[in-house]
């Protein structure tokens, strides 16, 4: 199949092909009829299957062909992601599409200033990518208008799920049209995310090109045992090895994350960390950094495990695994996109056997062990030299001093006797007299 027999106009090809794309991924050539034929669609692939494209380009199309002649538009179509990253992700397809039909595309989120997307929402869009807390923020202040959106698309729905988002996508359902078209994307396919969309979807068309909660097949994944105390020295050992120019590190904590990077800078290794509490301009900085091969290492907490799209990313590494299993695919989901080979490692200490079992579980197979002879999963112990070879070491002169002096008896002076001087004799008045 190609692009071609789908039906997209030419400016879209050609958008197409500067992008480098020939043919159609399976998400693409199964979801975008779906979309141009008007249902629902329930949509579950595996991450770096090109999810994005696969709704953006038919609603582009769609709205292109009917573009309003006021200048201050009001949104037709709202994509909800559950991370700011992700949300730059999106947002960037949109605008390279949407412009070439004349279209207007932003996005909302958290974490910067309000104004600025006031302003922009004032000038007129037909397009918004959105966090859910940002969105609700607008609605609720009147800046934003919802109630032409002909087209909602609910991406990483999965992850928003996790992140606790269910009550903010209620909430914005409420100011949406109940005619419209409904897309749920999703990298992984649960119980949850069937509700959802029996709420939300009307008779959904359900498609589904991998294998549920399976990683991707060009990712080489392999994980090592290590002690938790020798983590930072195992992962050094392999970038210098390893010769790796690039890798994406996740820690499960942000105090984690800074620590790892310091440790890094200090071995000499050229890294930075994001997570949620670093701004905006500074995660956006970074990731810029990252990918023009400035930074060595990028070390991320989960909240940009499913809004990082880099290019070729050759190497993943779980420095600590994820407490929920999906986020193990997630993450190692960065690598080996868009057909590209990667190679996604972790570093197992023993009190994390638990969350590799509930991991193994849902992959539904053992991730392949691997050992390093230079790292063996317990660090050598130092011996403790005997008595008799402490003994056979020939002593300082400081040290043959101080024994000599503790050795030698102690000299006490003896104690002189006091002796009290005789008073002089009185002279009383009788002596006195007797002399007269």
């Amino acid at each position: 199949m190609s692009f071609e027999s789908l039906g997209l106009r030419a400016e879209l090809m050609s958008a197409i092909a500067a992008q480098g794309y020939t043919t159609p991924t399976p998400i693409q050539a199964e979801a975008i009829p779906v979309i141009f034929a008007g249902g629902d669609l329930l949509a579950g692939a595996q991450t770096g299957t090109g999810k994005t494209a696969a709704f953006a380009l038919p609603i582009v199309q769609m709205l292109g062909e009917n573009v309003p002649p006021d200048k201050r538009r009001r949104p037709r179509a709202l994509v909800l992601v559950p991370t700011r990253e992700l949300a730059a992700q999106v947002s960037e397809h949109m605008n390279n599409y949407a412009r070439r039909l004349s279209l207007r595309s932003t996005m909302i989120y958290g974490g910067v200033a309000i104004q600025a997307q006031i302003e922009r929402l004032h000038r007129g869009v037909d397009i918004v990518v959105a966090t859910p807390g940002r969105l609700l923020d607008h609605a609720e202040r009147g800046t934003i208008n919802l109630s032409r959106i002909k087209f909602l698309v609910l991406d990483e729905a999965d992850r928003m799920l996790d992140l606790g988002f269910i009550d903010d996508i209620h909430k914005v359902a409420e100011y949406l049209p109940a005619k419209r078209q409904t897309l749920l994307f999703s990298a992984t396919y649960s119980q949850s995310i069937k509700q959802l969309a029996d709420e939300l979807l009307n008779h959904p068309r359900q498609i589904e090109v991998a294998r549920r909660n399976i990683t991707a097949d060009a990712v080489t994944q392999a994980l090592y045992e290590v002690e938790k105390s020798r983590k930072r020295e195992m992962l050094s050992f392999l970038i210098r090895k390893g010769g790796w120019n690039q890798v994406l590190v996740f820690a499960r904590t942000r105090y984690g994350a800074d620590k790892l990077t310091e440790e890094l800078l200090y071995d000499g290794i050229k890294a930075a960390a994001i997570h949620s509490n670093k701004s905006q301009s500074i995660r956006t900085r970074t990731l810029a950094e990252f990918k023009r091969g400035e930074l060595r290492v990028l070390v991320a907490t989960d909240v940009a495990a499913r809004g990082l799209d880099i290019e070729r990313l050759p190497h993943v590494v779980n420095y600590d695994l994820p407490q929920v299993p999906e986020d193990y695919v997630h993450r190692i989901g960065r690598t080996g996109r868009a057909g590209e080979m990667g190679v996604a490692l972790s570093l197992v200490s023993a009190e994390e056997q638990p969350l590799l079992l509930a991991i193994e579980k849902l992959l539904k197979y053992s991730i392949p062990h691997q050992t390093l002879a230079e790292f063996p999963q317990y660090a050598v112990k130092r011996t403790v030299r005997t008595k008799e070879a402490k003994l056979d070491k020939e002593p300082s002169k400081a040290q043959k001093a101080l024994k000599k002096a503790a050795q030698a008896p102690t000299k006490r002076t003896p104690r002189e006797k006091v002796v009290a001087e005789r008073p002089a004799p009185k002279l009383g008045r009788r002596r006195s007299r007797a002399g007269k």
